[in-house]
């Protein structure tokens, strides 16, 4: 949210691993077309100003937004590092990429602590590296909701 109005008004955003839908829902109420996209978008089914697209990221399928666009694509909490090539094709000219995650030190605050679900020190900066102009970039411990380590990024695609 901290970075939402670097995202021009009324293009359509995509959140990735939406979950409950909070993001989706925050971008549909500042007047955006949101496409949510998770495997399991039941919470969002009252929604319908919300485009819910059900897929599982992660079972080696196709990308299912192959060949769409969007002025932004916002991931949160969420990390399958094979989904990074199809995350950067979905950022249209001028689109702009907010992402965070958990990094390399979350596993002393509980999950979670597999190394292949945190982010390596700069993974975000190097995503971002040659193919977007980074905005802001945050890698630190943070105590709200709960302690954890995370990095962050918004960038913009050219």
């Amino acid at each position: 949210m901290q970075w939402a109005g670097l995202i021009a008004a009324g293009v359509p955003v995509l959140d990735v691993a939406a979950g409950g839908g909070r993001h989706s829902r925050f971008f549909a109420d500042r007047g955006h077309g949101v496409t949510a996209l998770d495997r399991d978008a039941s919470a969002l089914a009252a929604h319908s100003d919300i485009e819910i697209v059900q897929a599982d990221l992660e079972d080696g399928s196709p990308w299912p937004l192959r060949g769409r666009t969007f002025g932004a694509v916002i991931v949160a909490n969420y990390l399958h590092r094979p989904l990074f090539p199809a995350l950067l094709d979905a950022l249209a000219p001028g689109g702009v990429l907010l992402y965070e995650t958990f990094m390399a030190g979350n596993e002393r605050f509980g999950r979670p602590s597999n190394p292949a679900f945190l982010l390596k020190d700069g993974e975000l900066l190097e995503l971002a590296r040659g193919r977007l102009s980074v905005t802001a970039y945050e890698a630190r411990m943070i105590s709200e909701p709960r302690m954890a380590m995370v990095q962050r990024i918004a960038a913009r695609r050219s």
